[in-house]
């Protein structure tokens, strides 16, 4: 006889994909690492955590589906920064990873705002469980609004593990801004992986698999450069031409402005390099807007920049 086939223990995984891409963020431009996290290395991961928590074969464990789901902003939107958007697309694709948009929206302050993510990646993820018997729903979250949905999928028997990060990390206005996973929402599901502990206190060396290993890959696996509080383009900004004063490895610098003590501008704000590799003295175009904050701080106008293009 033949040897008997392997149960197999069916795995769903669902990215909140405003969230994770502020963590890989995170970790590129924040954390000591300077890496951003792998899609293939981050689901292997998922499939020996799970192996881990059920204490089966690594073999049996299959992710039969995963879903990605995120606000975009139109092609006309987005300009030279729809390249890198769209590579991370690819590369989504080539990991079996289903991707889902909708169009983000202007708000007050023409700030962008994402609307209704949240409900569509939990009618998905609750529908997906009932025709695919999902064993376990693997959740790359960590915002409370998720606690229903996790309630929904434990009457049908699907367990939920989560996948959370804390951290903190500088935002485009250069001031820190504090991520927690929702109490509430680890209490409810089956098992929540705290991804900061694991990555920080690992001394073996096994994490390194979930980050992008080297320069050229990382290039291949840029997240989008989109920002949320980035203001419309079709304001028209005028452009000024001008150099990179300073560079802060936390993912923000300064570019020479004599008439307004100097722009600031975070790494969402760059159109046509990664961040990584400007320096000190390149030649760069960009478009800017008061930073108010700044202004009252220093009681003088201070102007924040909205798009930067490296011209050299």
């Amino acid at each position: 006889m033949g040897k008997k086939l392997l149960d197999i223990l069916r795995i769903g995984v669902f990215y909140d994909g405003y969230y994770f891409y502020k963590v890989s963020n995170y970790y590129k431009y924040e954390h000591g690492r300077k890496a951003r996290i792998s899609i293939s290395g981050l689901q292997d991961f998922i499939k020996d955590e799970v192996a881990g928590l059920t204490n089966i074969d690594p073999r049996q464990c299959q992710i039969i589906d995963a879903h990605y789901f995120k606000g975009r902003s139109s092609t006309r939107e987005l300009g030279e920064k729809v390249q890198s958007e769209r590579i991370f697309e690819d590369i989504l694709m080539r990991e079996n990873v289903v991707t889902h948009y909708l169009p983000l929206r202007y708000g007050e302050n023409n700030v962008a705002q994402e609307k209704g993510i949240d409900v569509w990646l939990a009618l998905e993820a609750y529908e997906l469980s009932i025709y695919k018997h999902f064993d376990i729903l693997v959740l790359v979250a960590g915002d409370g609004d998720y606690v229903p949905l996790v309630r929904k999928l434990h009457t049908l028997g699907t367990q939920v593990v989560l996948l959370c990060w804390d951290f903190s990390y500088h935002n485009e206005d250069g001031y820190i801004v504090e991520t927690k996973t929702s109490r509430q929402l680890m209490e409810e599901v089956f098992c929540p992986v705290c991804m900061h502990q694991k990555i920080d206190q690992d001394t073996t060396g096994n994490i390194n698999n979930l980050f992008v290993p080297d320069r050229t890959a990382e290039k291949t696996q840029s997240v989008s450069g989109l920002s949320l509080g980035s203001a419309p383009p079709e304001e028209h900004l005028p452009e000024y031409p001008s150099v990179i004063l300073t560079i802060n490895v936390n993912g923000f610098g300064f570019i020479r402005d004599e008439e307004s003590n100097n722009v600031f501008f975070h790494y969402n704000s760059v159109t046509n390099r990664d961040f990584s590799d400007l320096q000190p003295g390149m030649k760069v175009k960009y478009t800017r807007e008061e930073d108010a904050q700044r202004s009252k701080r220093e009681n003088a106008p201070r102007y924040k920049a909205v798009k930067v293009t490296v011209t050299e």
